[in-house]
């Protein structure tokens, strides 16, 4: 028990240094130096730039072993497994109300902050080893996120026409393109390249929470009890979904690091994806702000639990 409460202390603290971060963009915006209109302009950045460059340089990170190279396949198979939960789930749900808004909800289940959110805390919990496998995760939220995710916006009233070749040709693609052959192969970049590259990726946790601060100060958090989706949606991302993968994974063999570092994947809050991608589709994005802080600000105390769990059932 002593160890179990240990483990959600830590990860506990490192959640609440995130959310600390996330505080300097909600002063930000109270204050009117960087608001949500303004950190808007920062998502193409993000989502175009910032993004390929995690995956390359968590790639690049990687050395070629046999034991990688298994722990690679395991990950990328709990890193599918933990977004397929939540794609299952979603087509039973939401159905009823809004469809316009549905698609905001059926992917603040599924996708949840694996980048800025889990690497951080699995630095701080699981070492360089957790790093390691939740940077792989970060490949199929990539691809998953940035087809299927899209997908789901995409549908409803004012959508844009389904395009395969957008969905195959995104940032998440491109940067496992290039990255996988640079791990496979070990090529060795030369610091003149692989210093941007790290630089770039670096801007994604502080930048990404203080534009997410800017969410949680617009967020109109007086009609938070109106619509009871969003207590739904709460409890698929960072309950069932983490429960399901944590349990299932265990029965499939998972253990050590890799169990914890899926379970951690899993029990992130949604992503700020889900607020970008509203803007970048013409969604609700006050609506996406809401669901994300509210999820967000939960996972406070869900996601240290669901850590320490996985780590006691070892």
């Amino acid at each position: 028990m002593e160890i179990f409460l240990n483990n959600v202390f830590t990860a506990f603290t490192q959640v609440v240094i995130l959310f600390l971060v996330a505080m300097v963009g909600f002063v930000c915006h109270k204050a009117g130096i960087y608001t949500e209109k303004a950190s808007r302009l920062t998502t193409n950045l993000l989502f175009y730039i910032v993004a390929p460059a995690i995956i390359i340089r968590s790639f690049y990170g990687m050395e070629y072993n046999p034991s990688a190279l298994k722990g690679l396949v395991m990950a990328l198979i709990g890193g599918i497994f933990l977004h397929l939960v939540g794609i299952v789930i979603i087509p039973f749900l939401f159905n009823k109300g809004d469809k316009a808004t549905a698609c905001i909800f059926k992917y603040a289940c599924v996708y949840g902050n694996v980048g800025y959110m889990a690497l951080p805390l699995a630095q701080a919990v699981l070492g360089d080893e957790g790093i390691f496998y939740c940077s792989v995760i970060l490949v199929p939220f990539n691809i998953l996120s940035f087809t299927h995710g899209v997908s789901i916006m995409q549908k409803g009233d004012n959508a844009e026409k389904f395009n395969l070749k957008k969905l195959i040709v995104n940032p998440g693609v491109i940067g496992v393109a290039i990255g996988l052959p640079i791990f496979l192969l070990q090529i060795k970049l030369p610091e003149i390249i692989y210093s941007p590259v790290s630089y770039i990726a670096d801007l994604n946790t502080p930048l990404a929470m203080v534009m997410f601060g800017t969410y949680l100060a617009s967020a109109d958090w007086k009609t938070l009890f109106s619509d009871k989706r969003i207590f739904v949606s709460a409890l698929v991302k960072v309950i069932i979904v983490p429960l399901v993968t944590i349990f299932s994974l265990k029965l499939f063999g998972f253990g050590g690091t890799l169990l914890t570092a899926c379970a951690l994947s899993a029990s992130a809050p949604t992503a700020s994806n889900t607020v970008m991608f509203a803007a970048k589709y013409n969604r609700d994005t006050a609506l996406a702000s809401k669901v994300t802080a509210f999820i967000s600000v939960l996972s406070i105390l869900t996601m240290p639990v669901m850590i320490a769990l996985a780590q006691s059932i070892q």
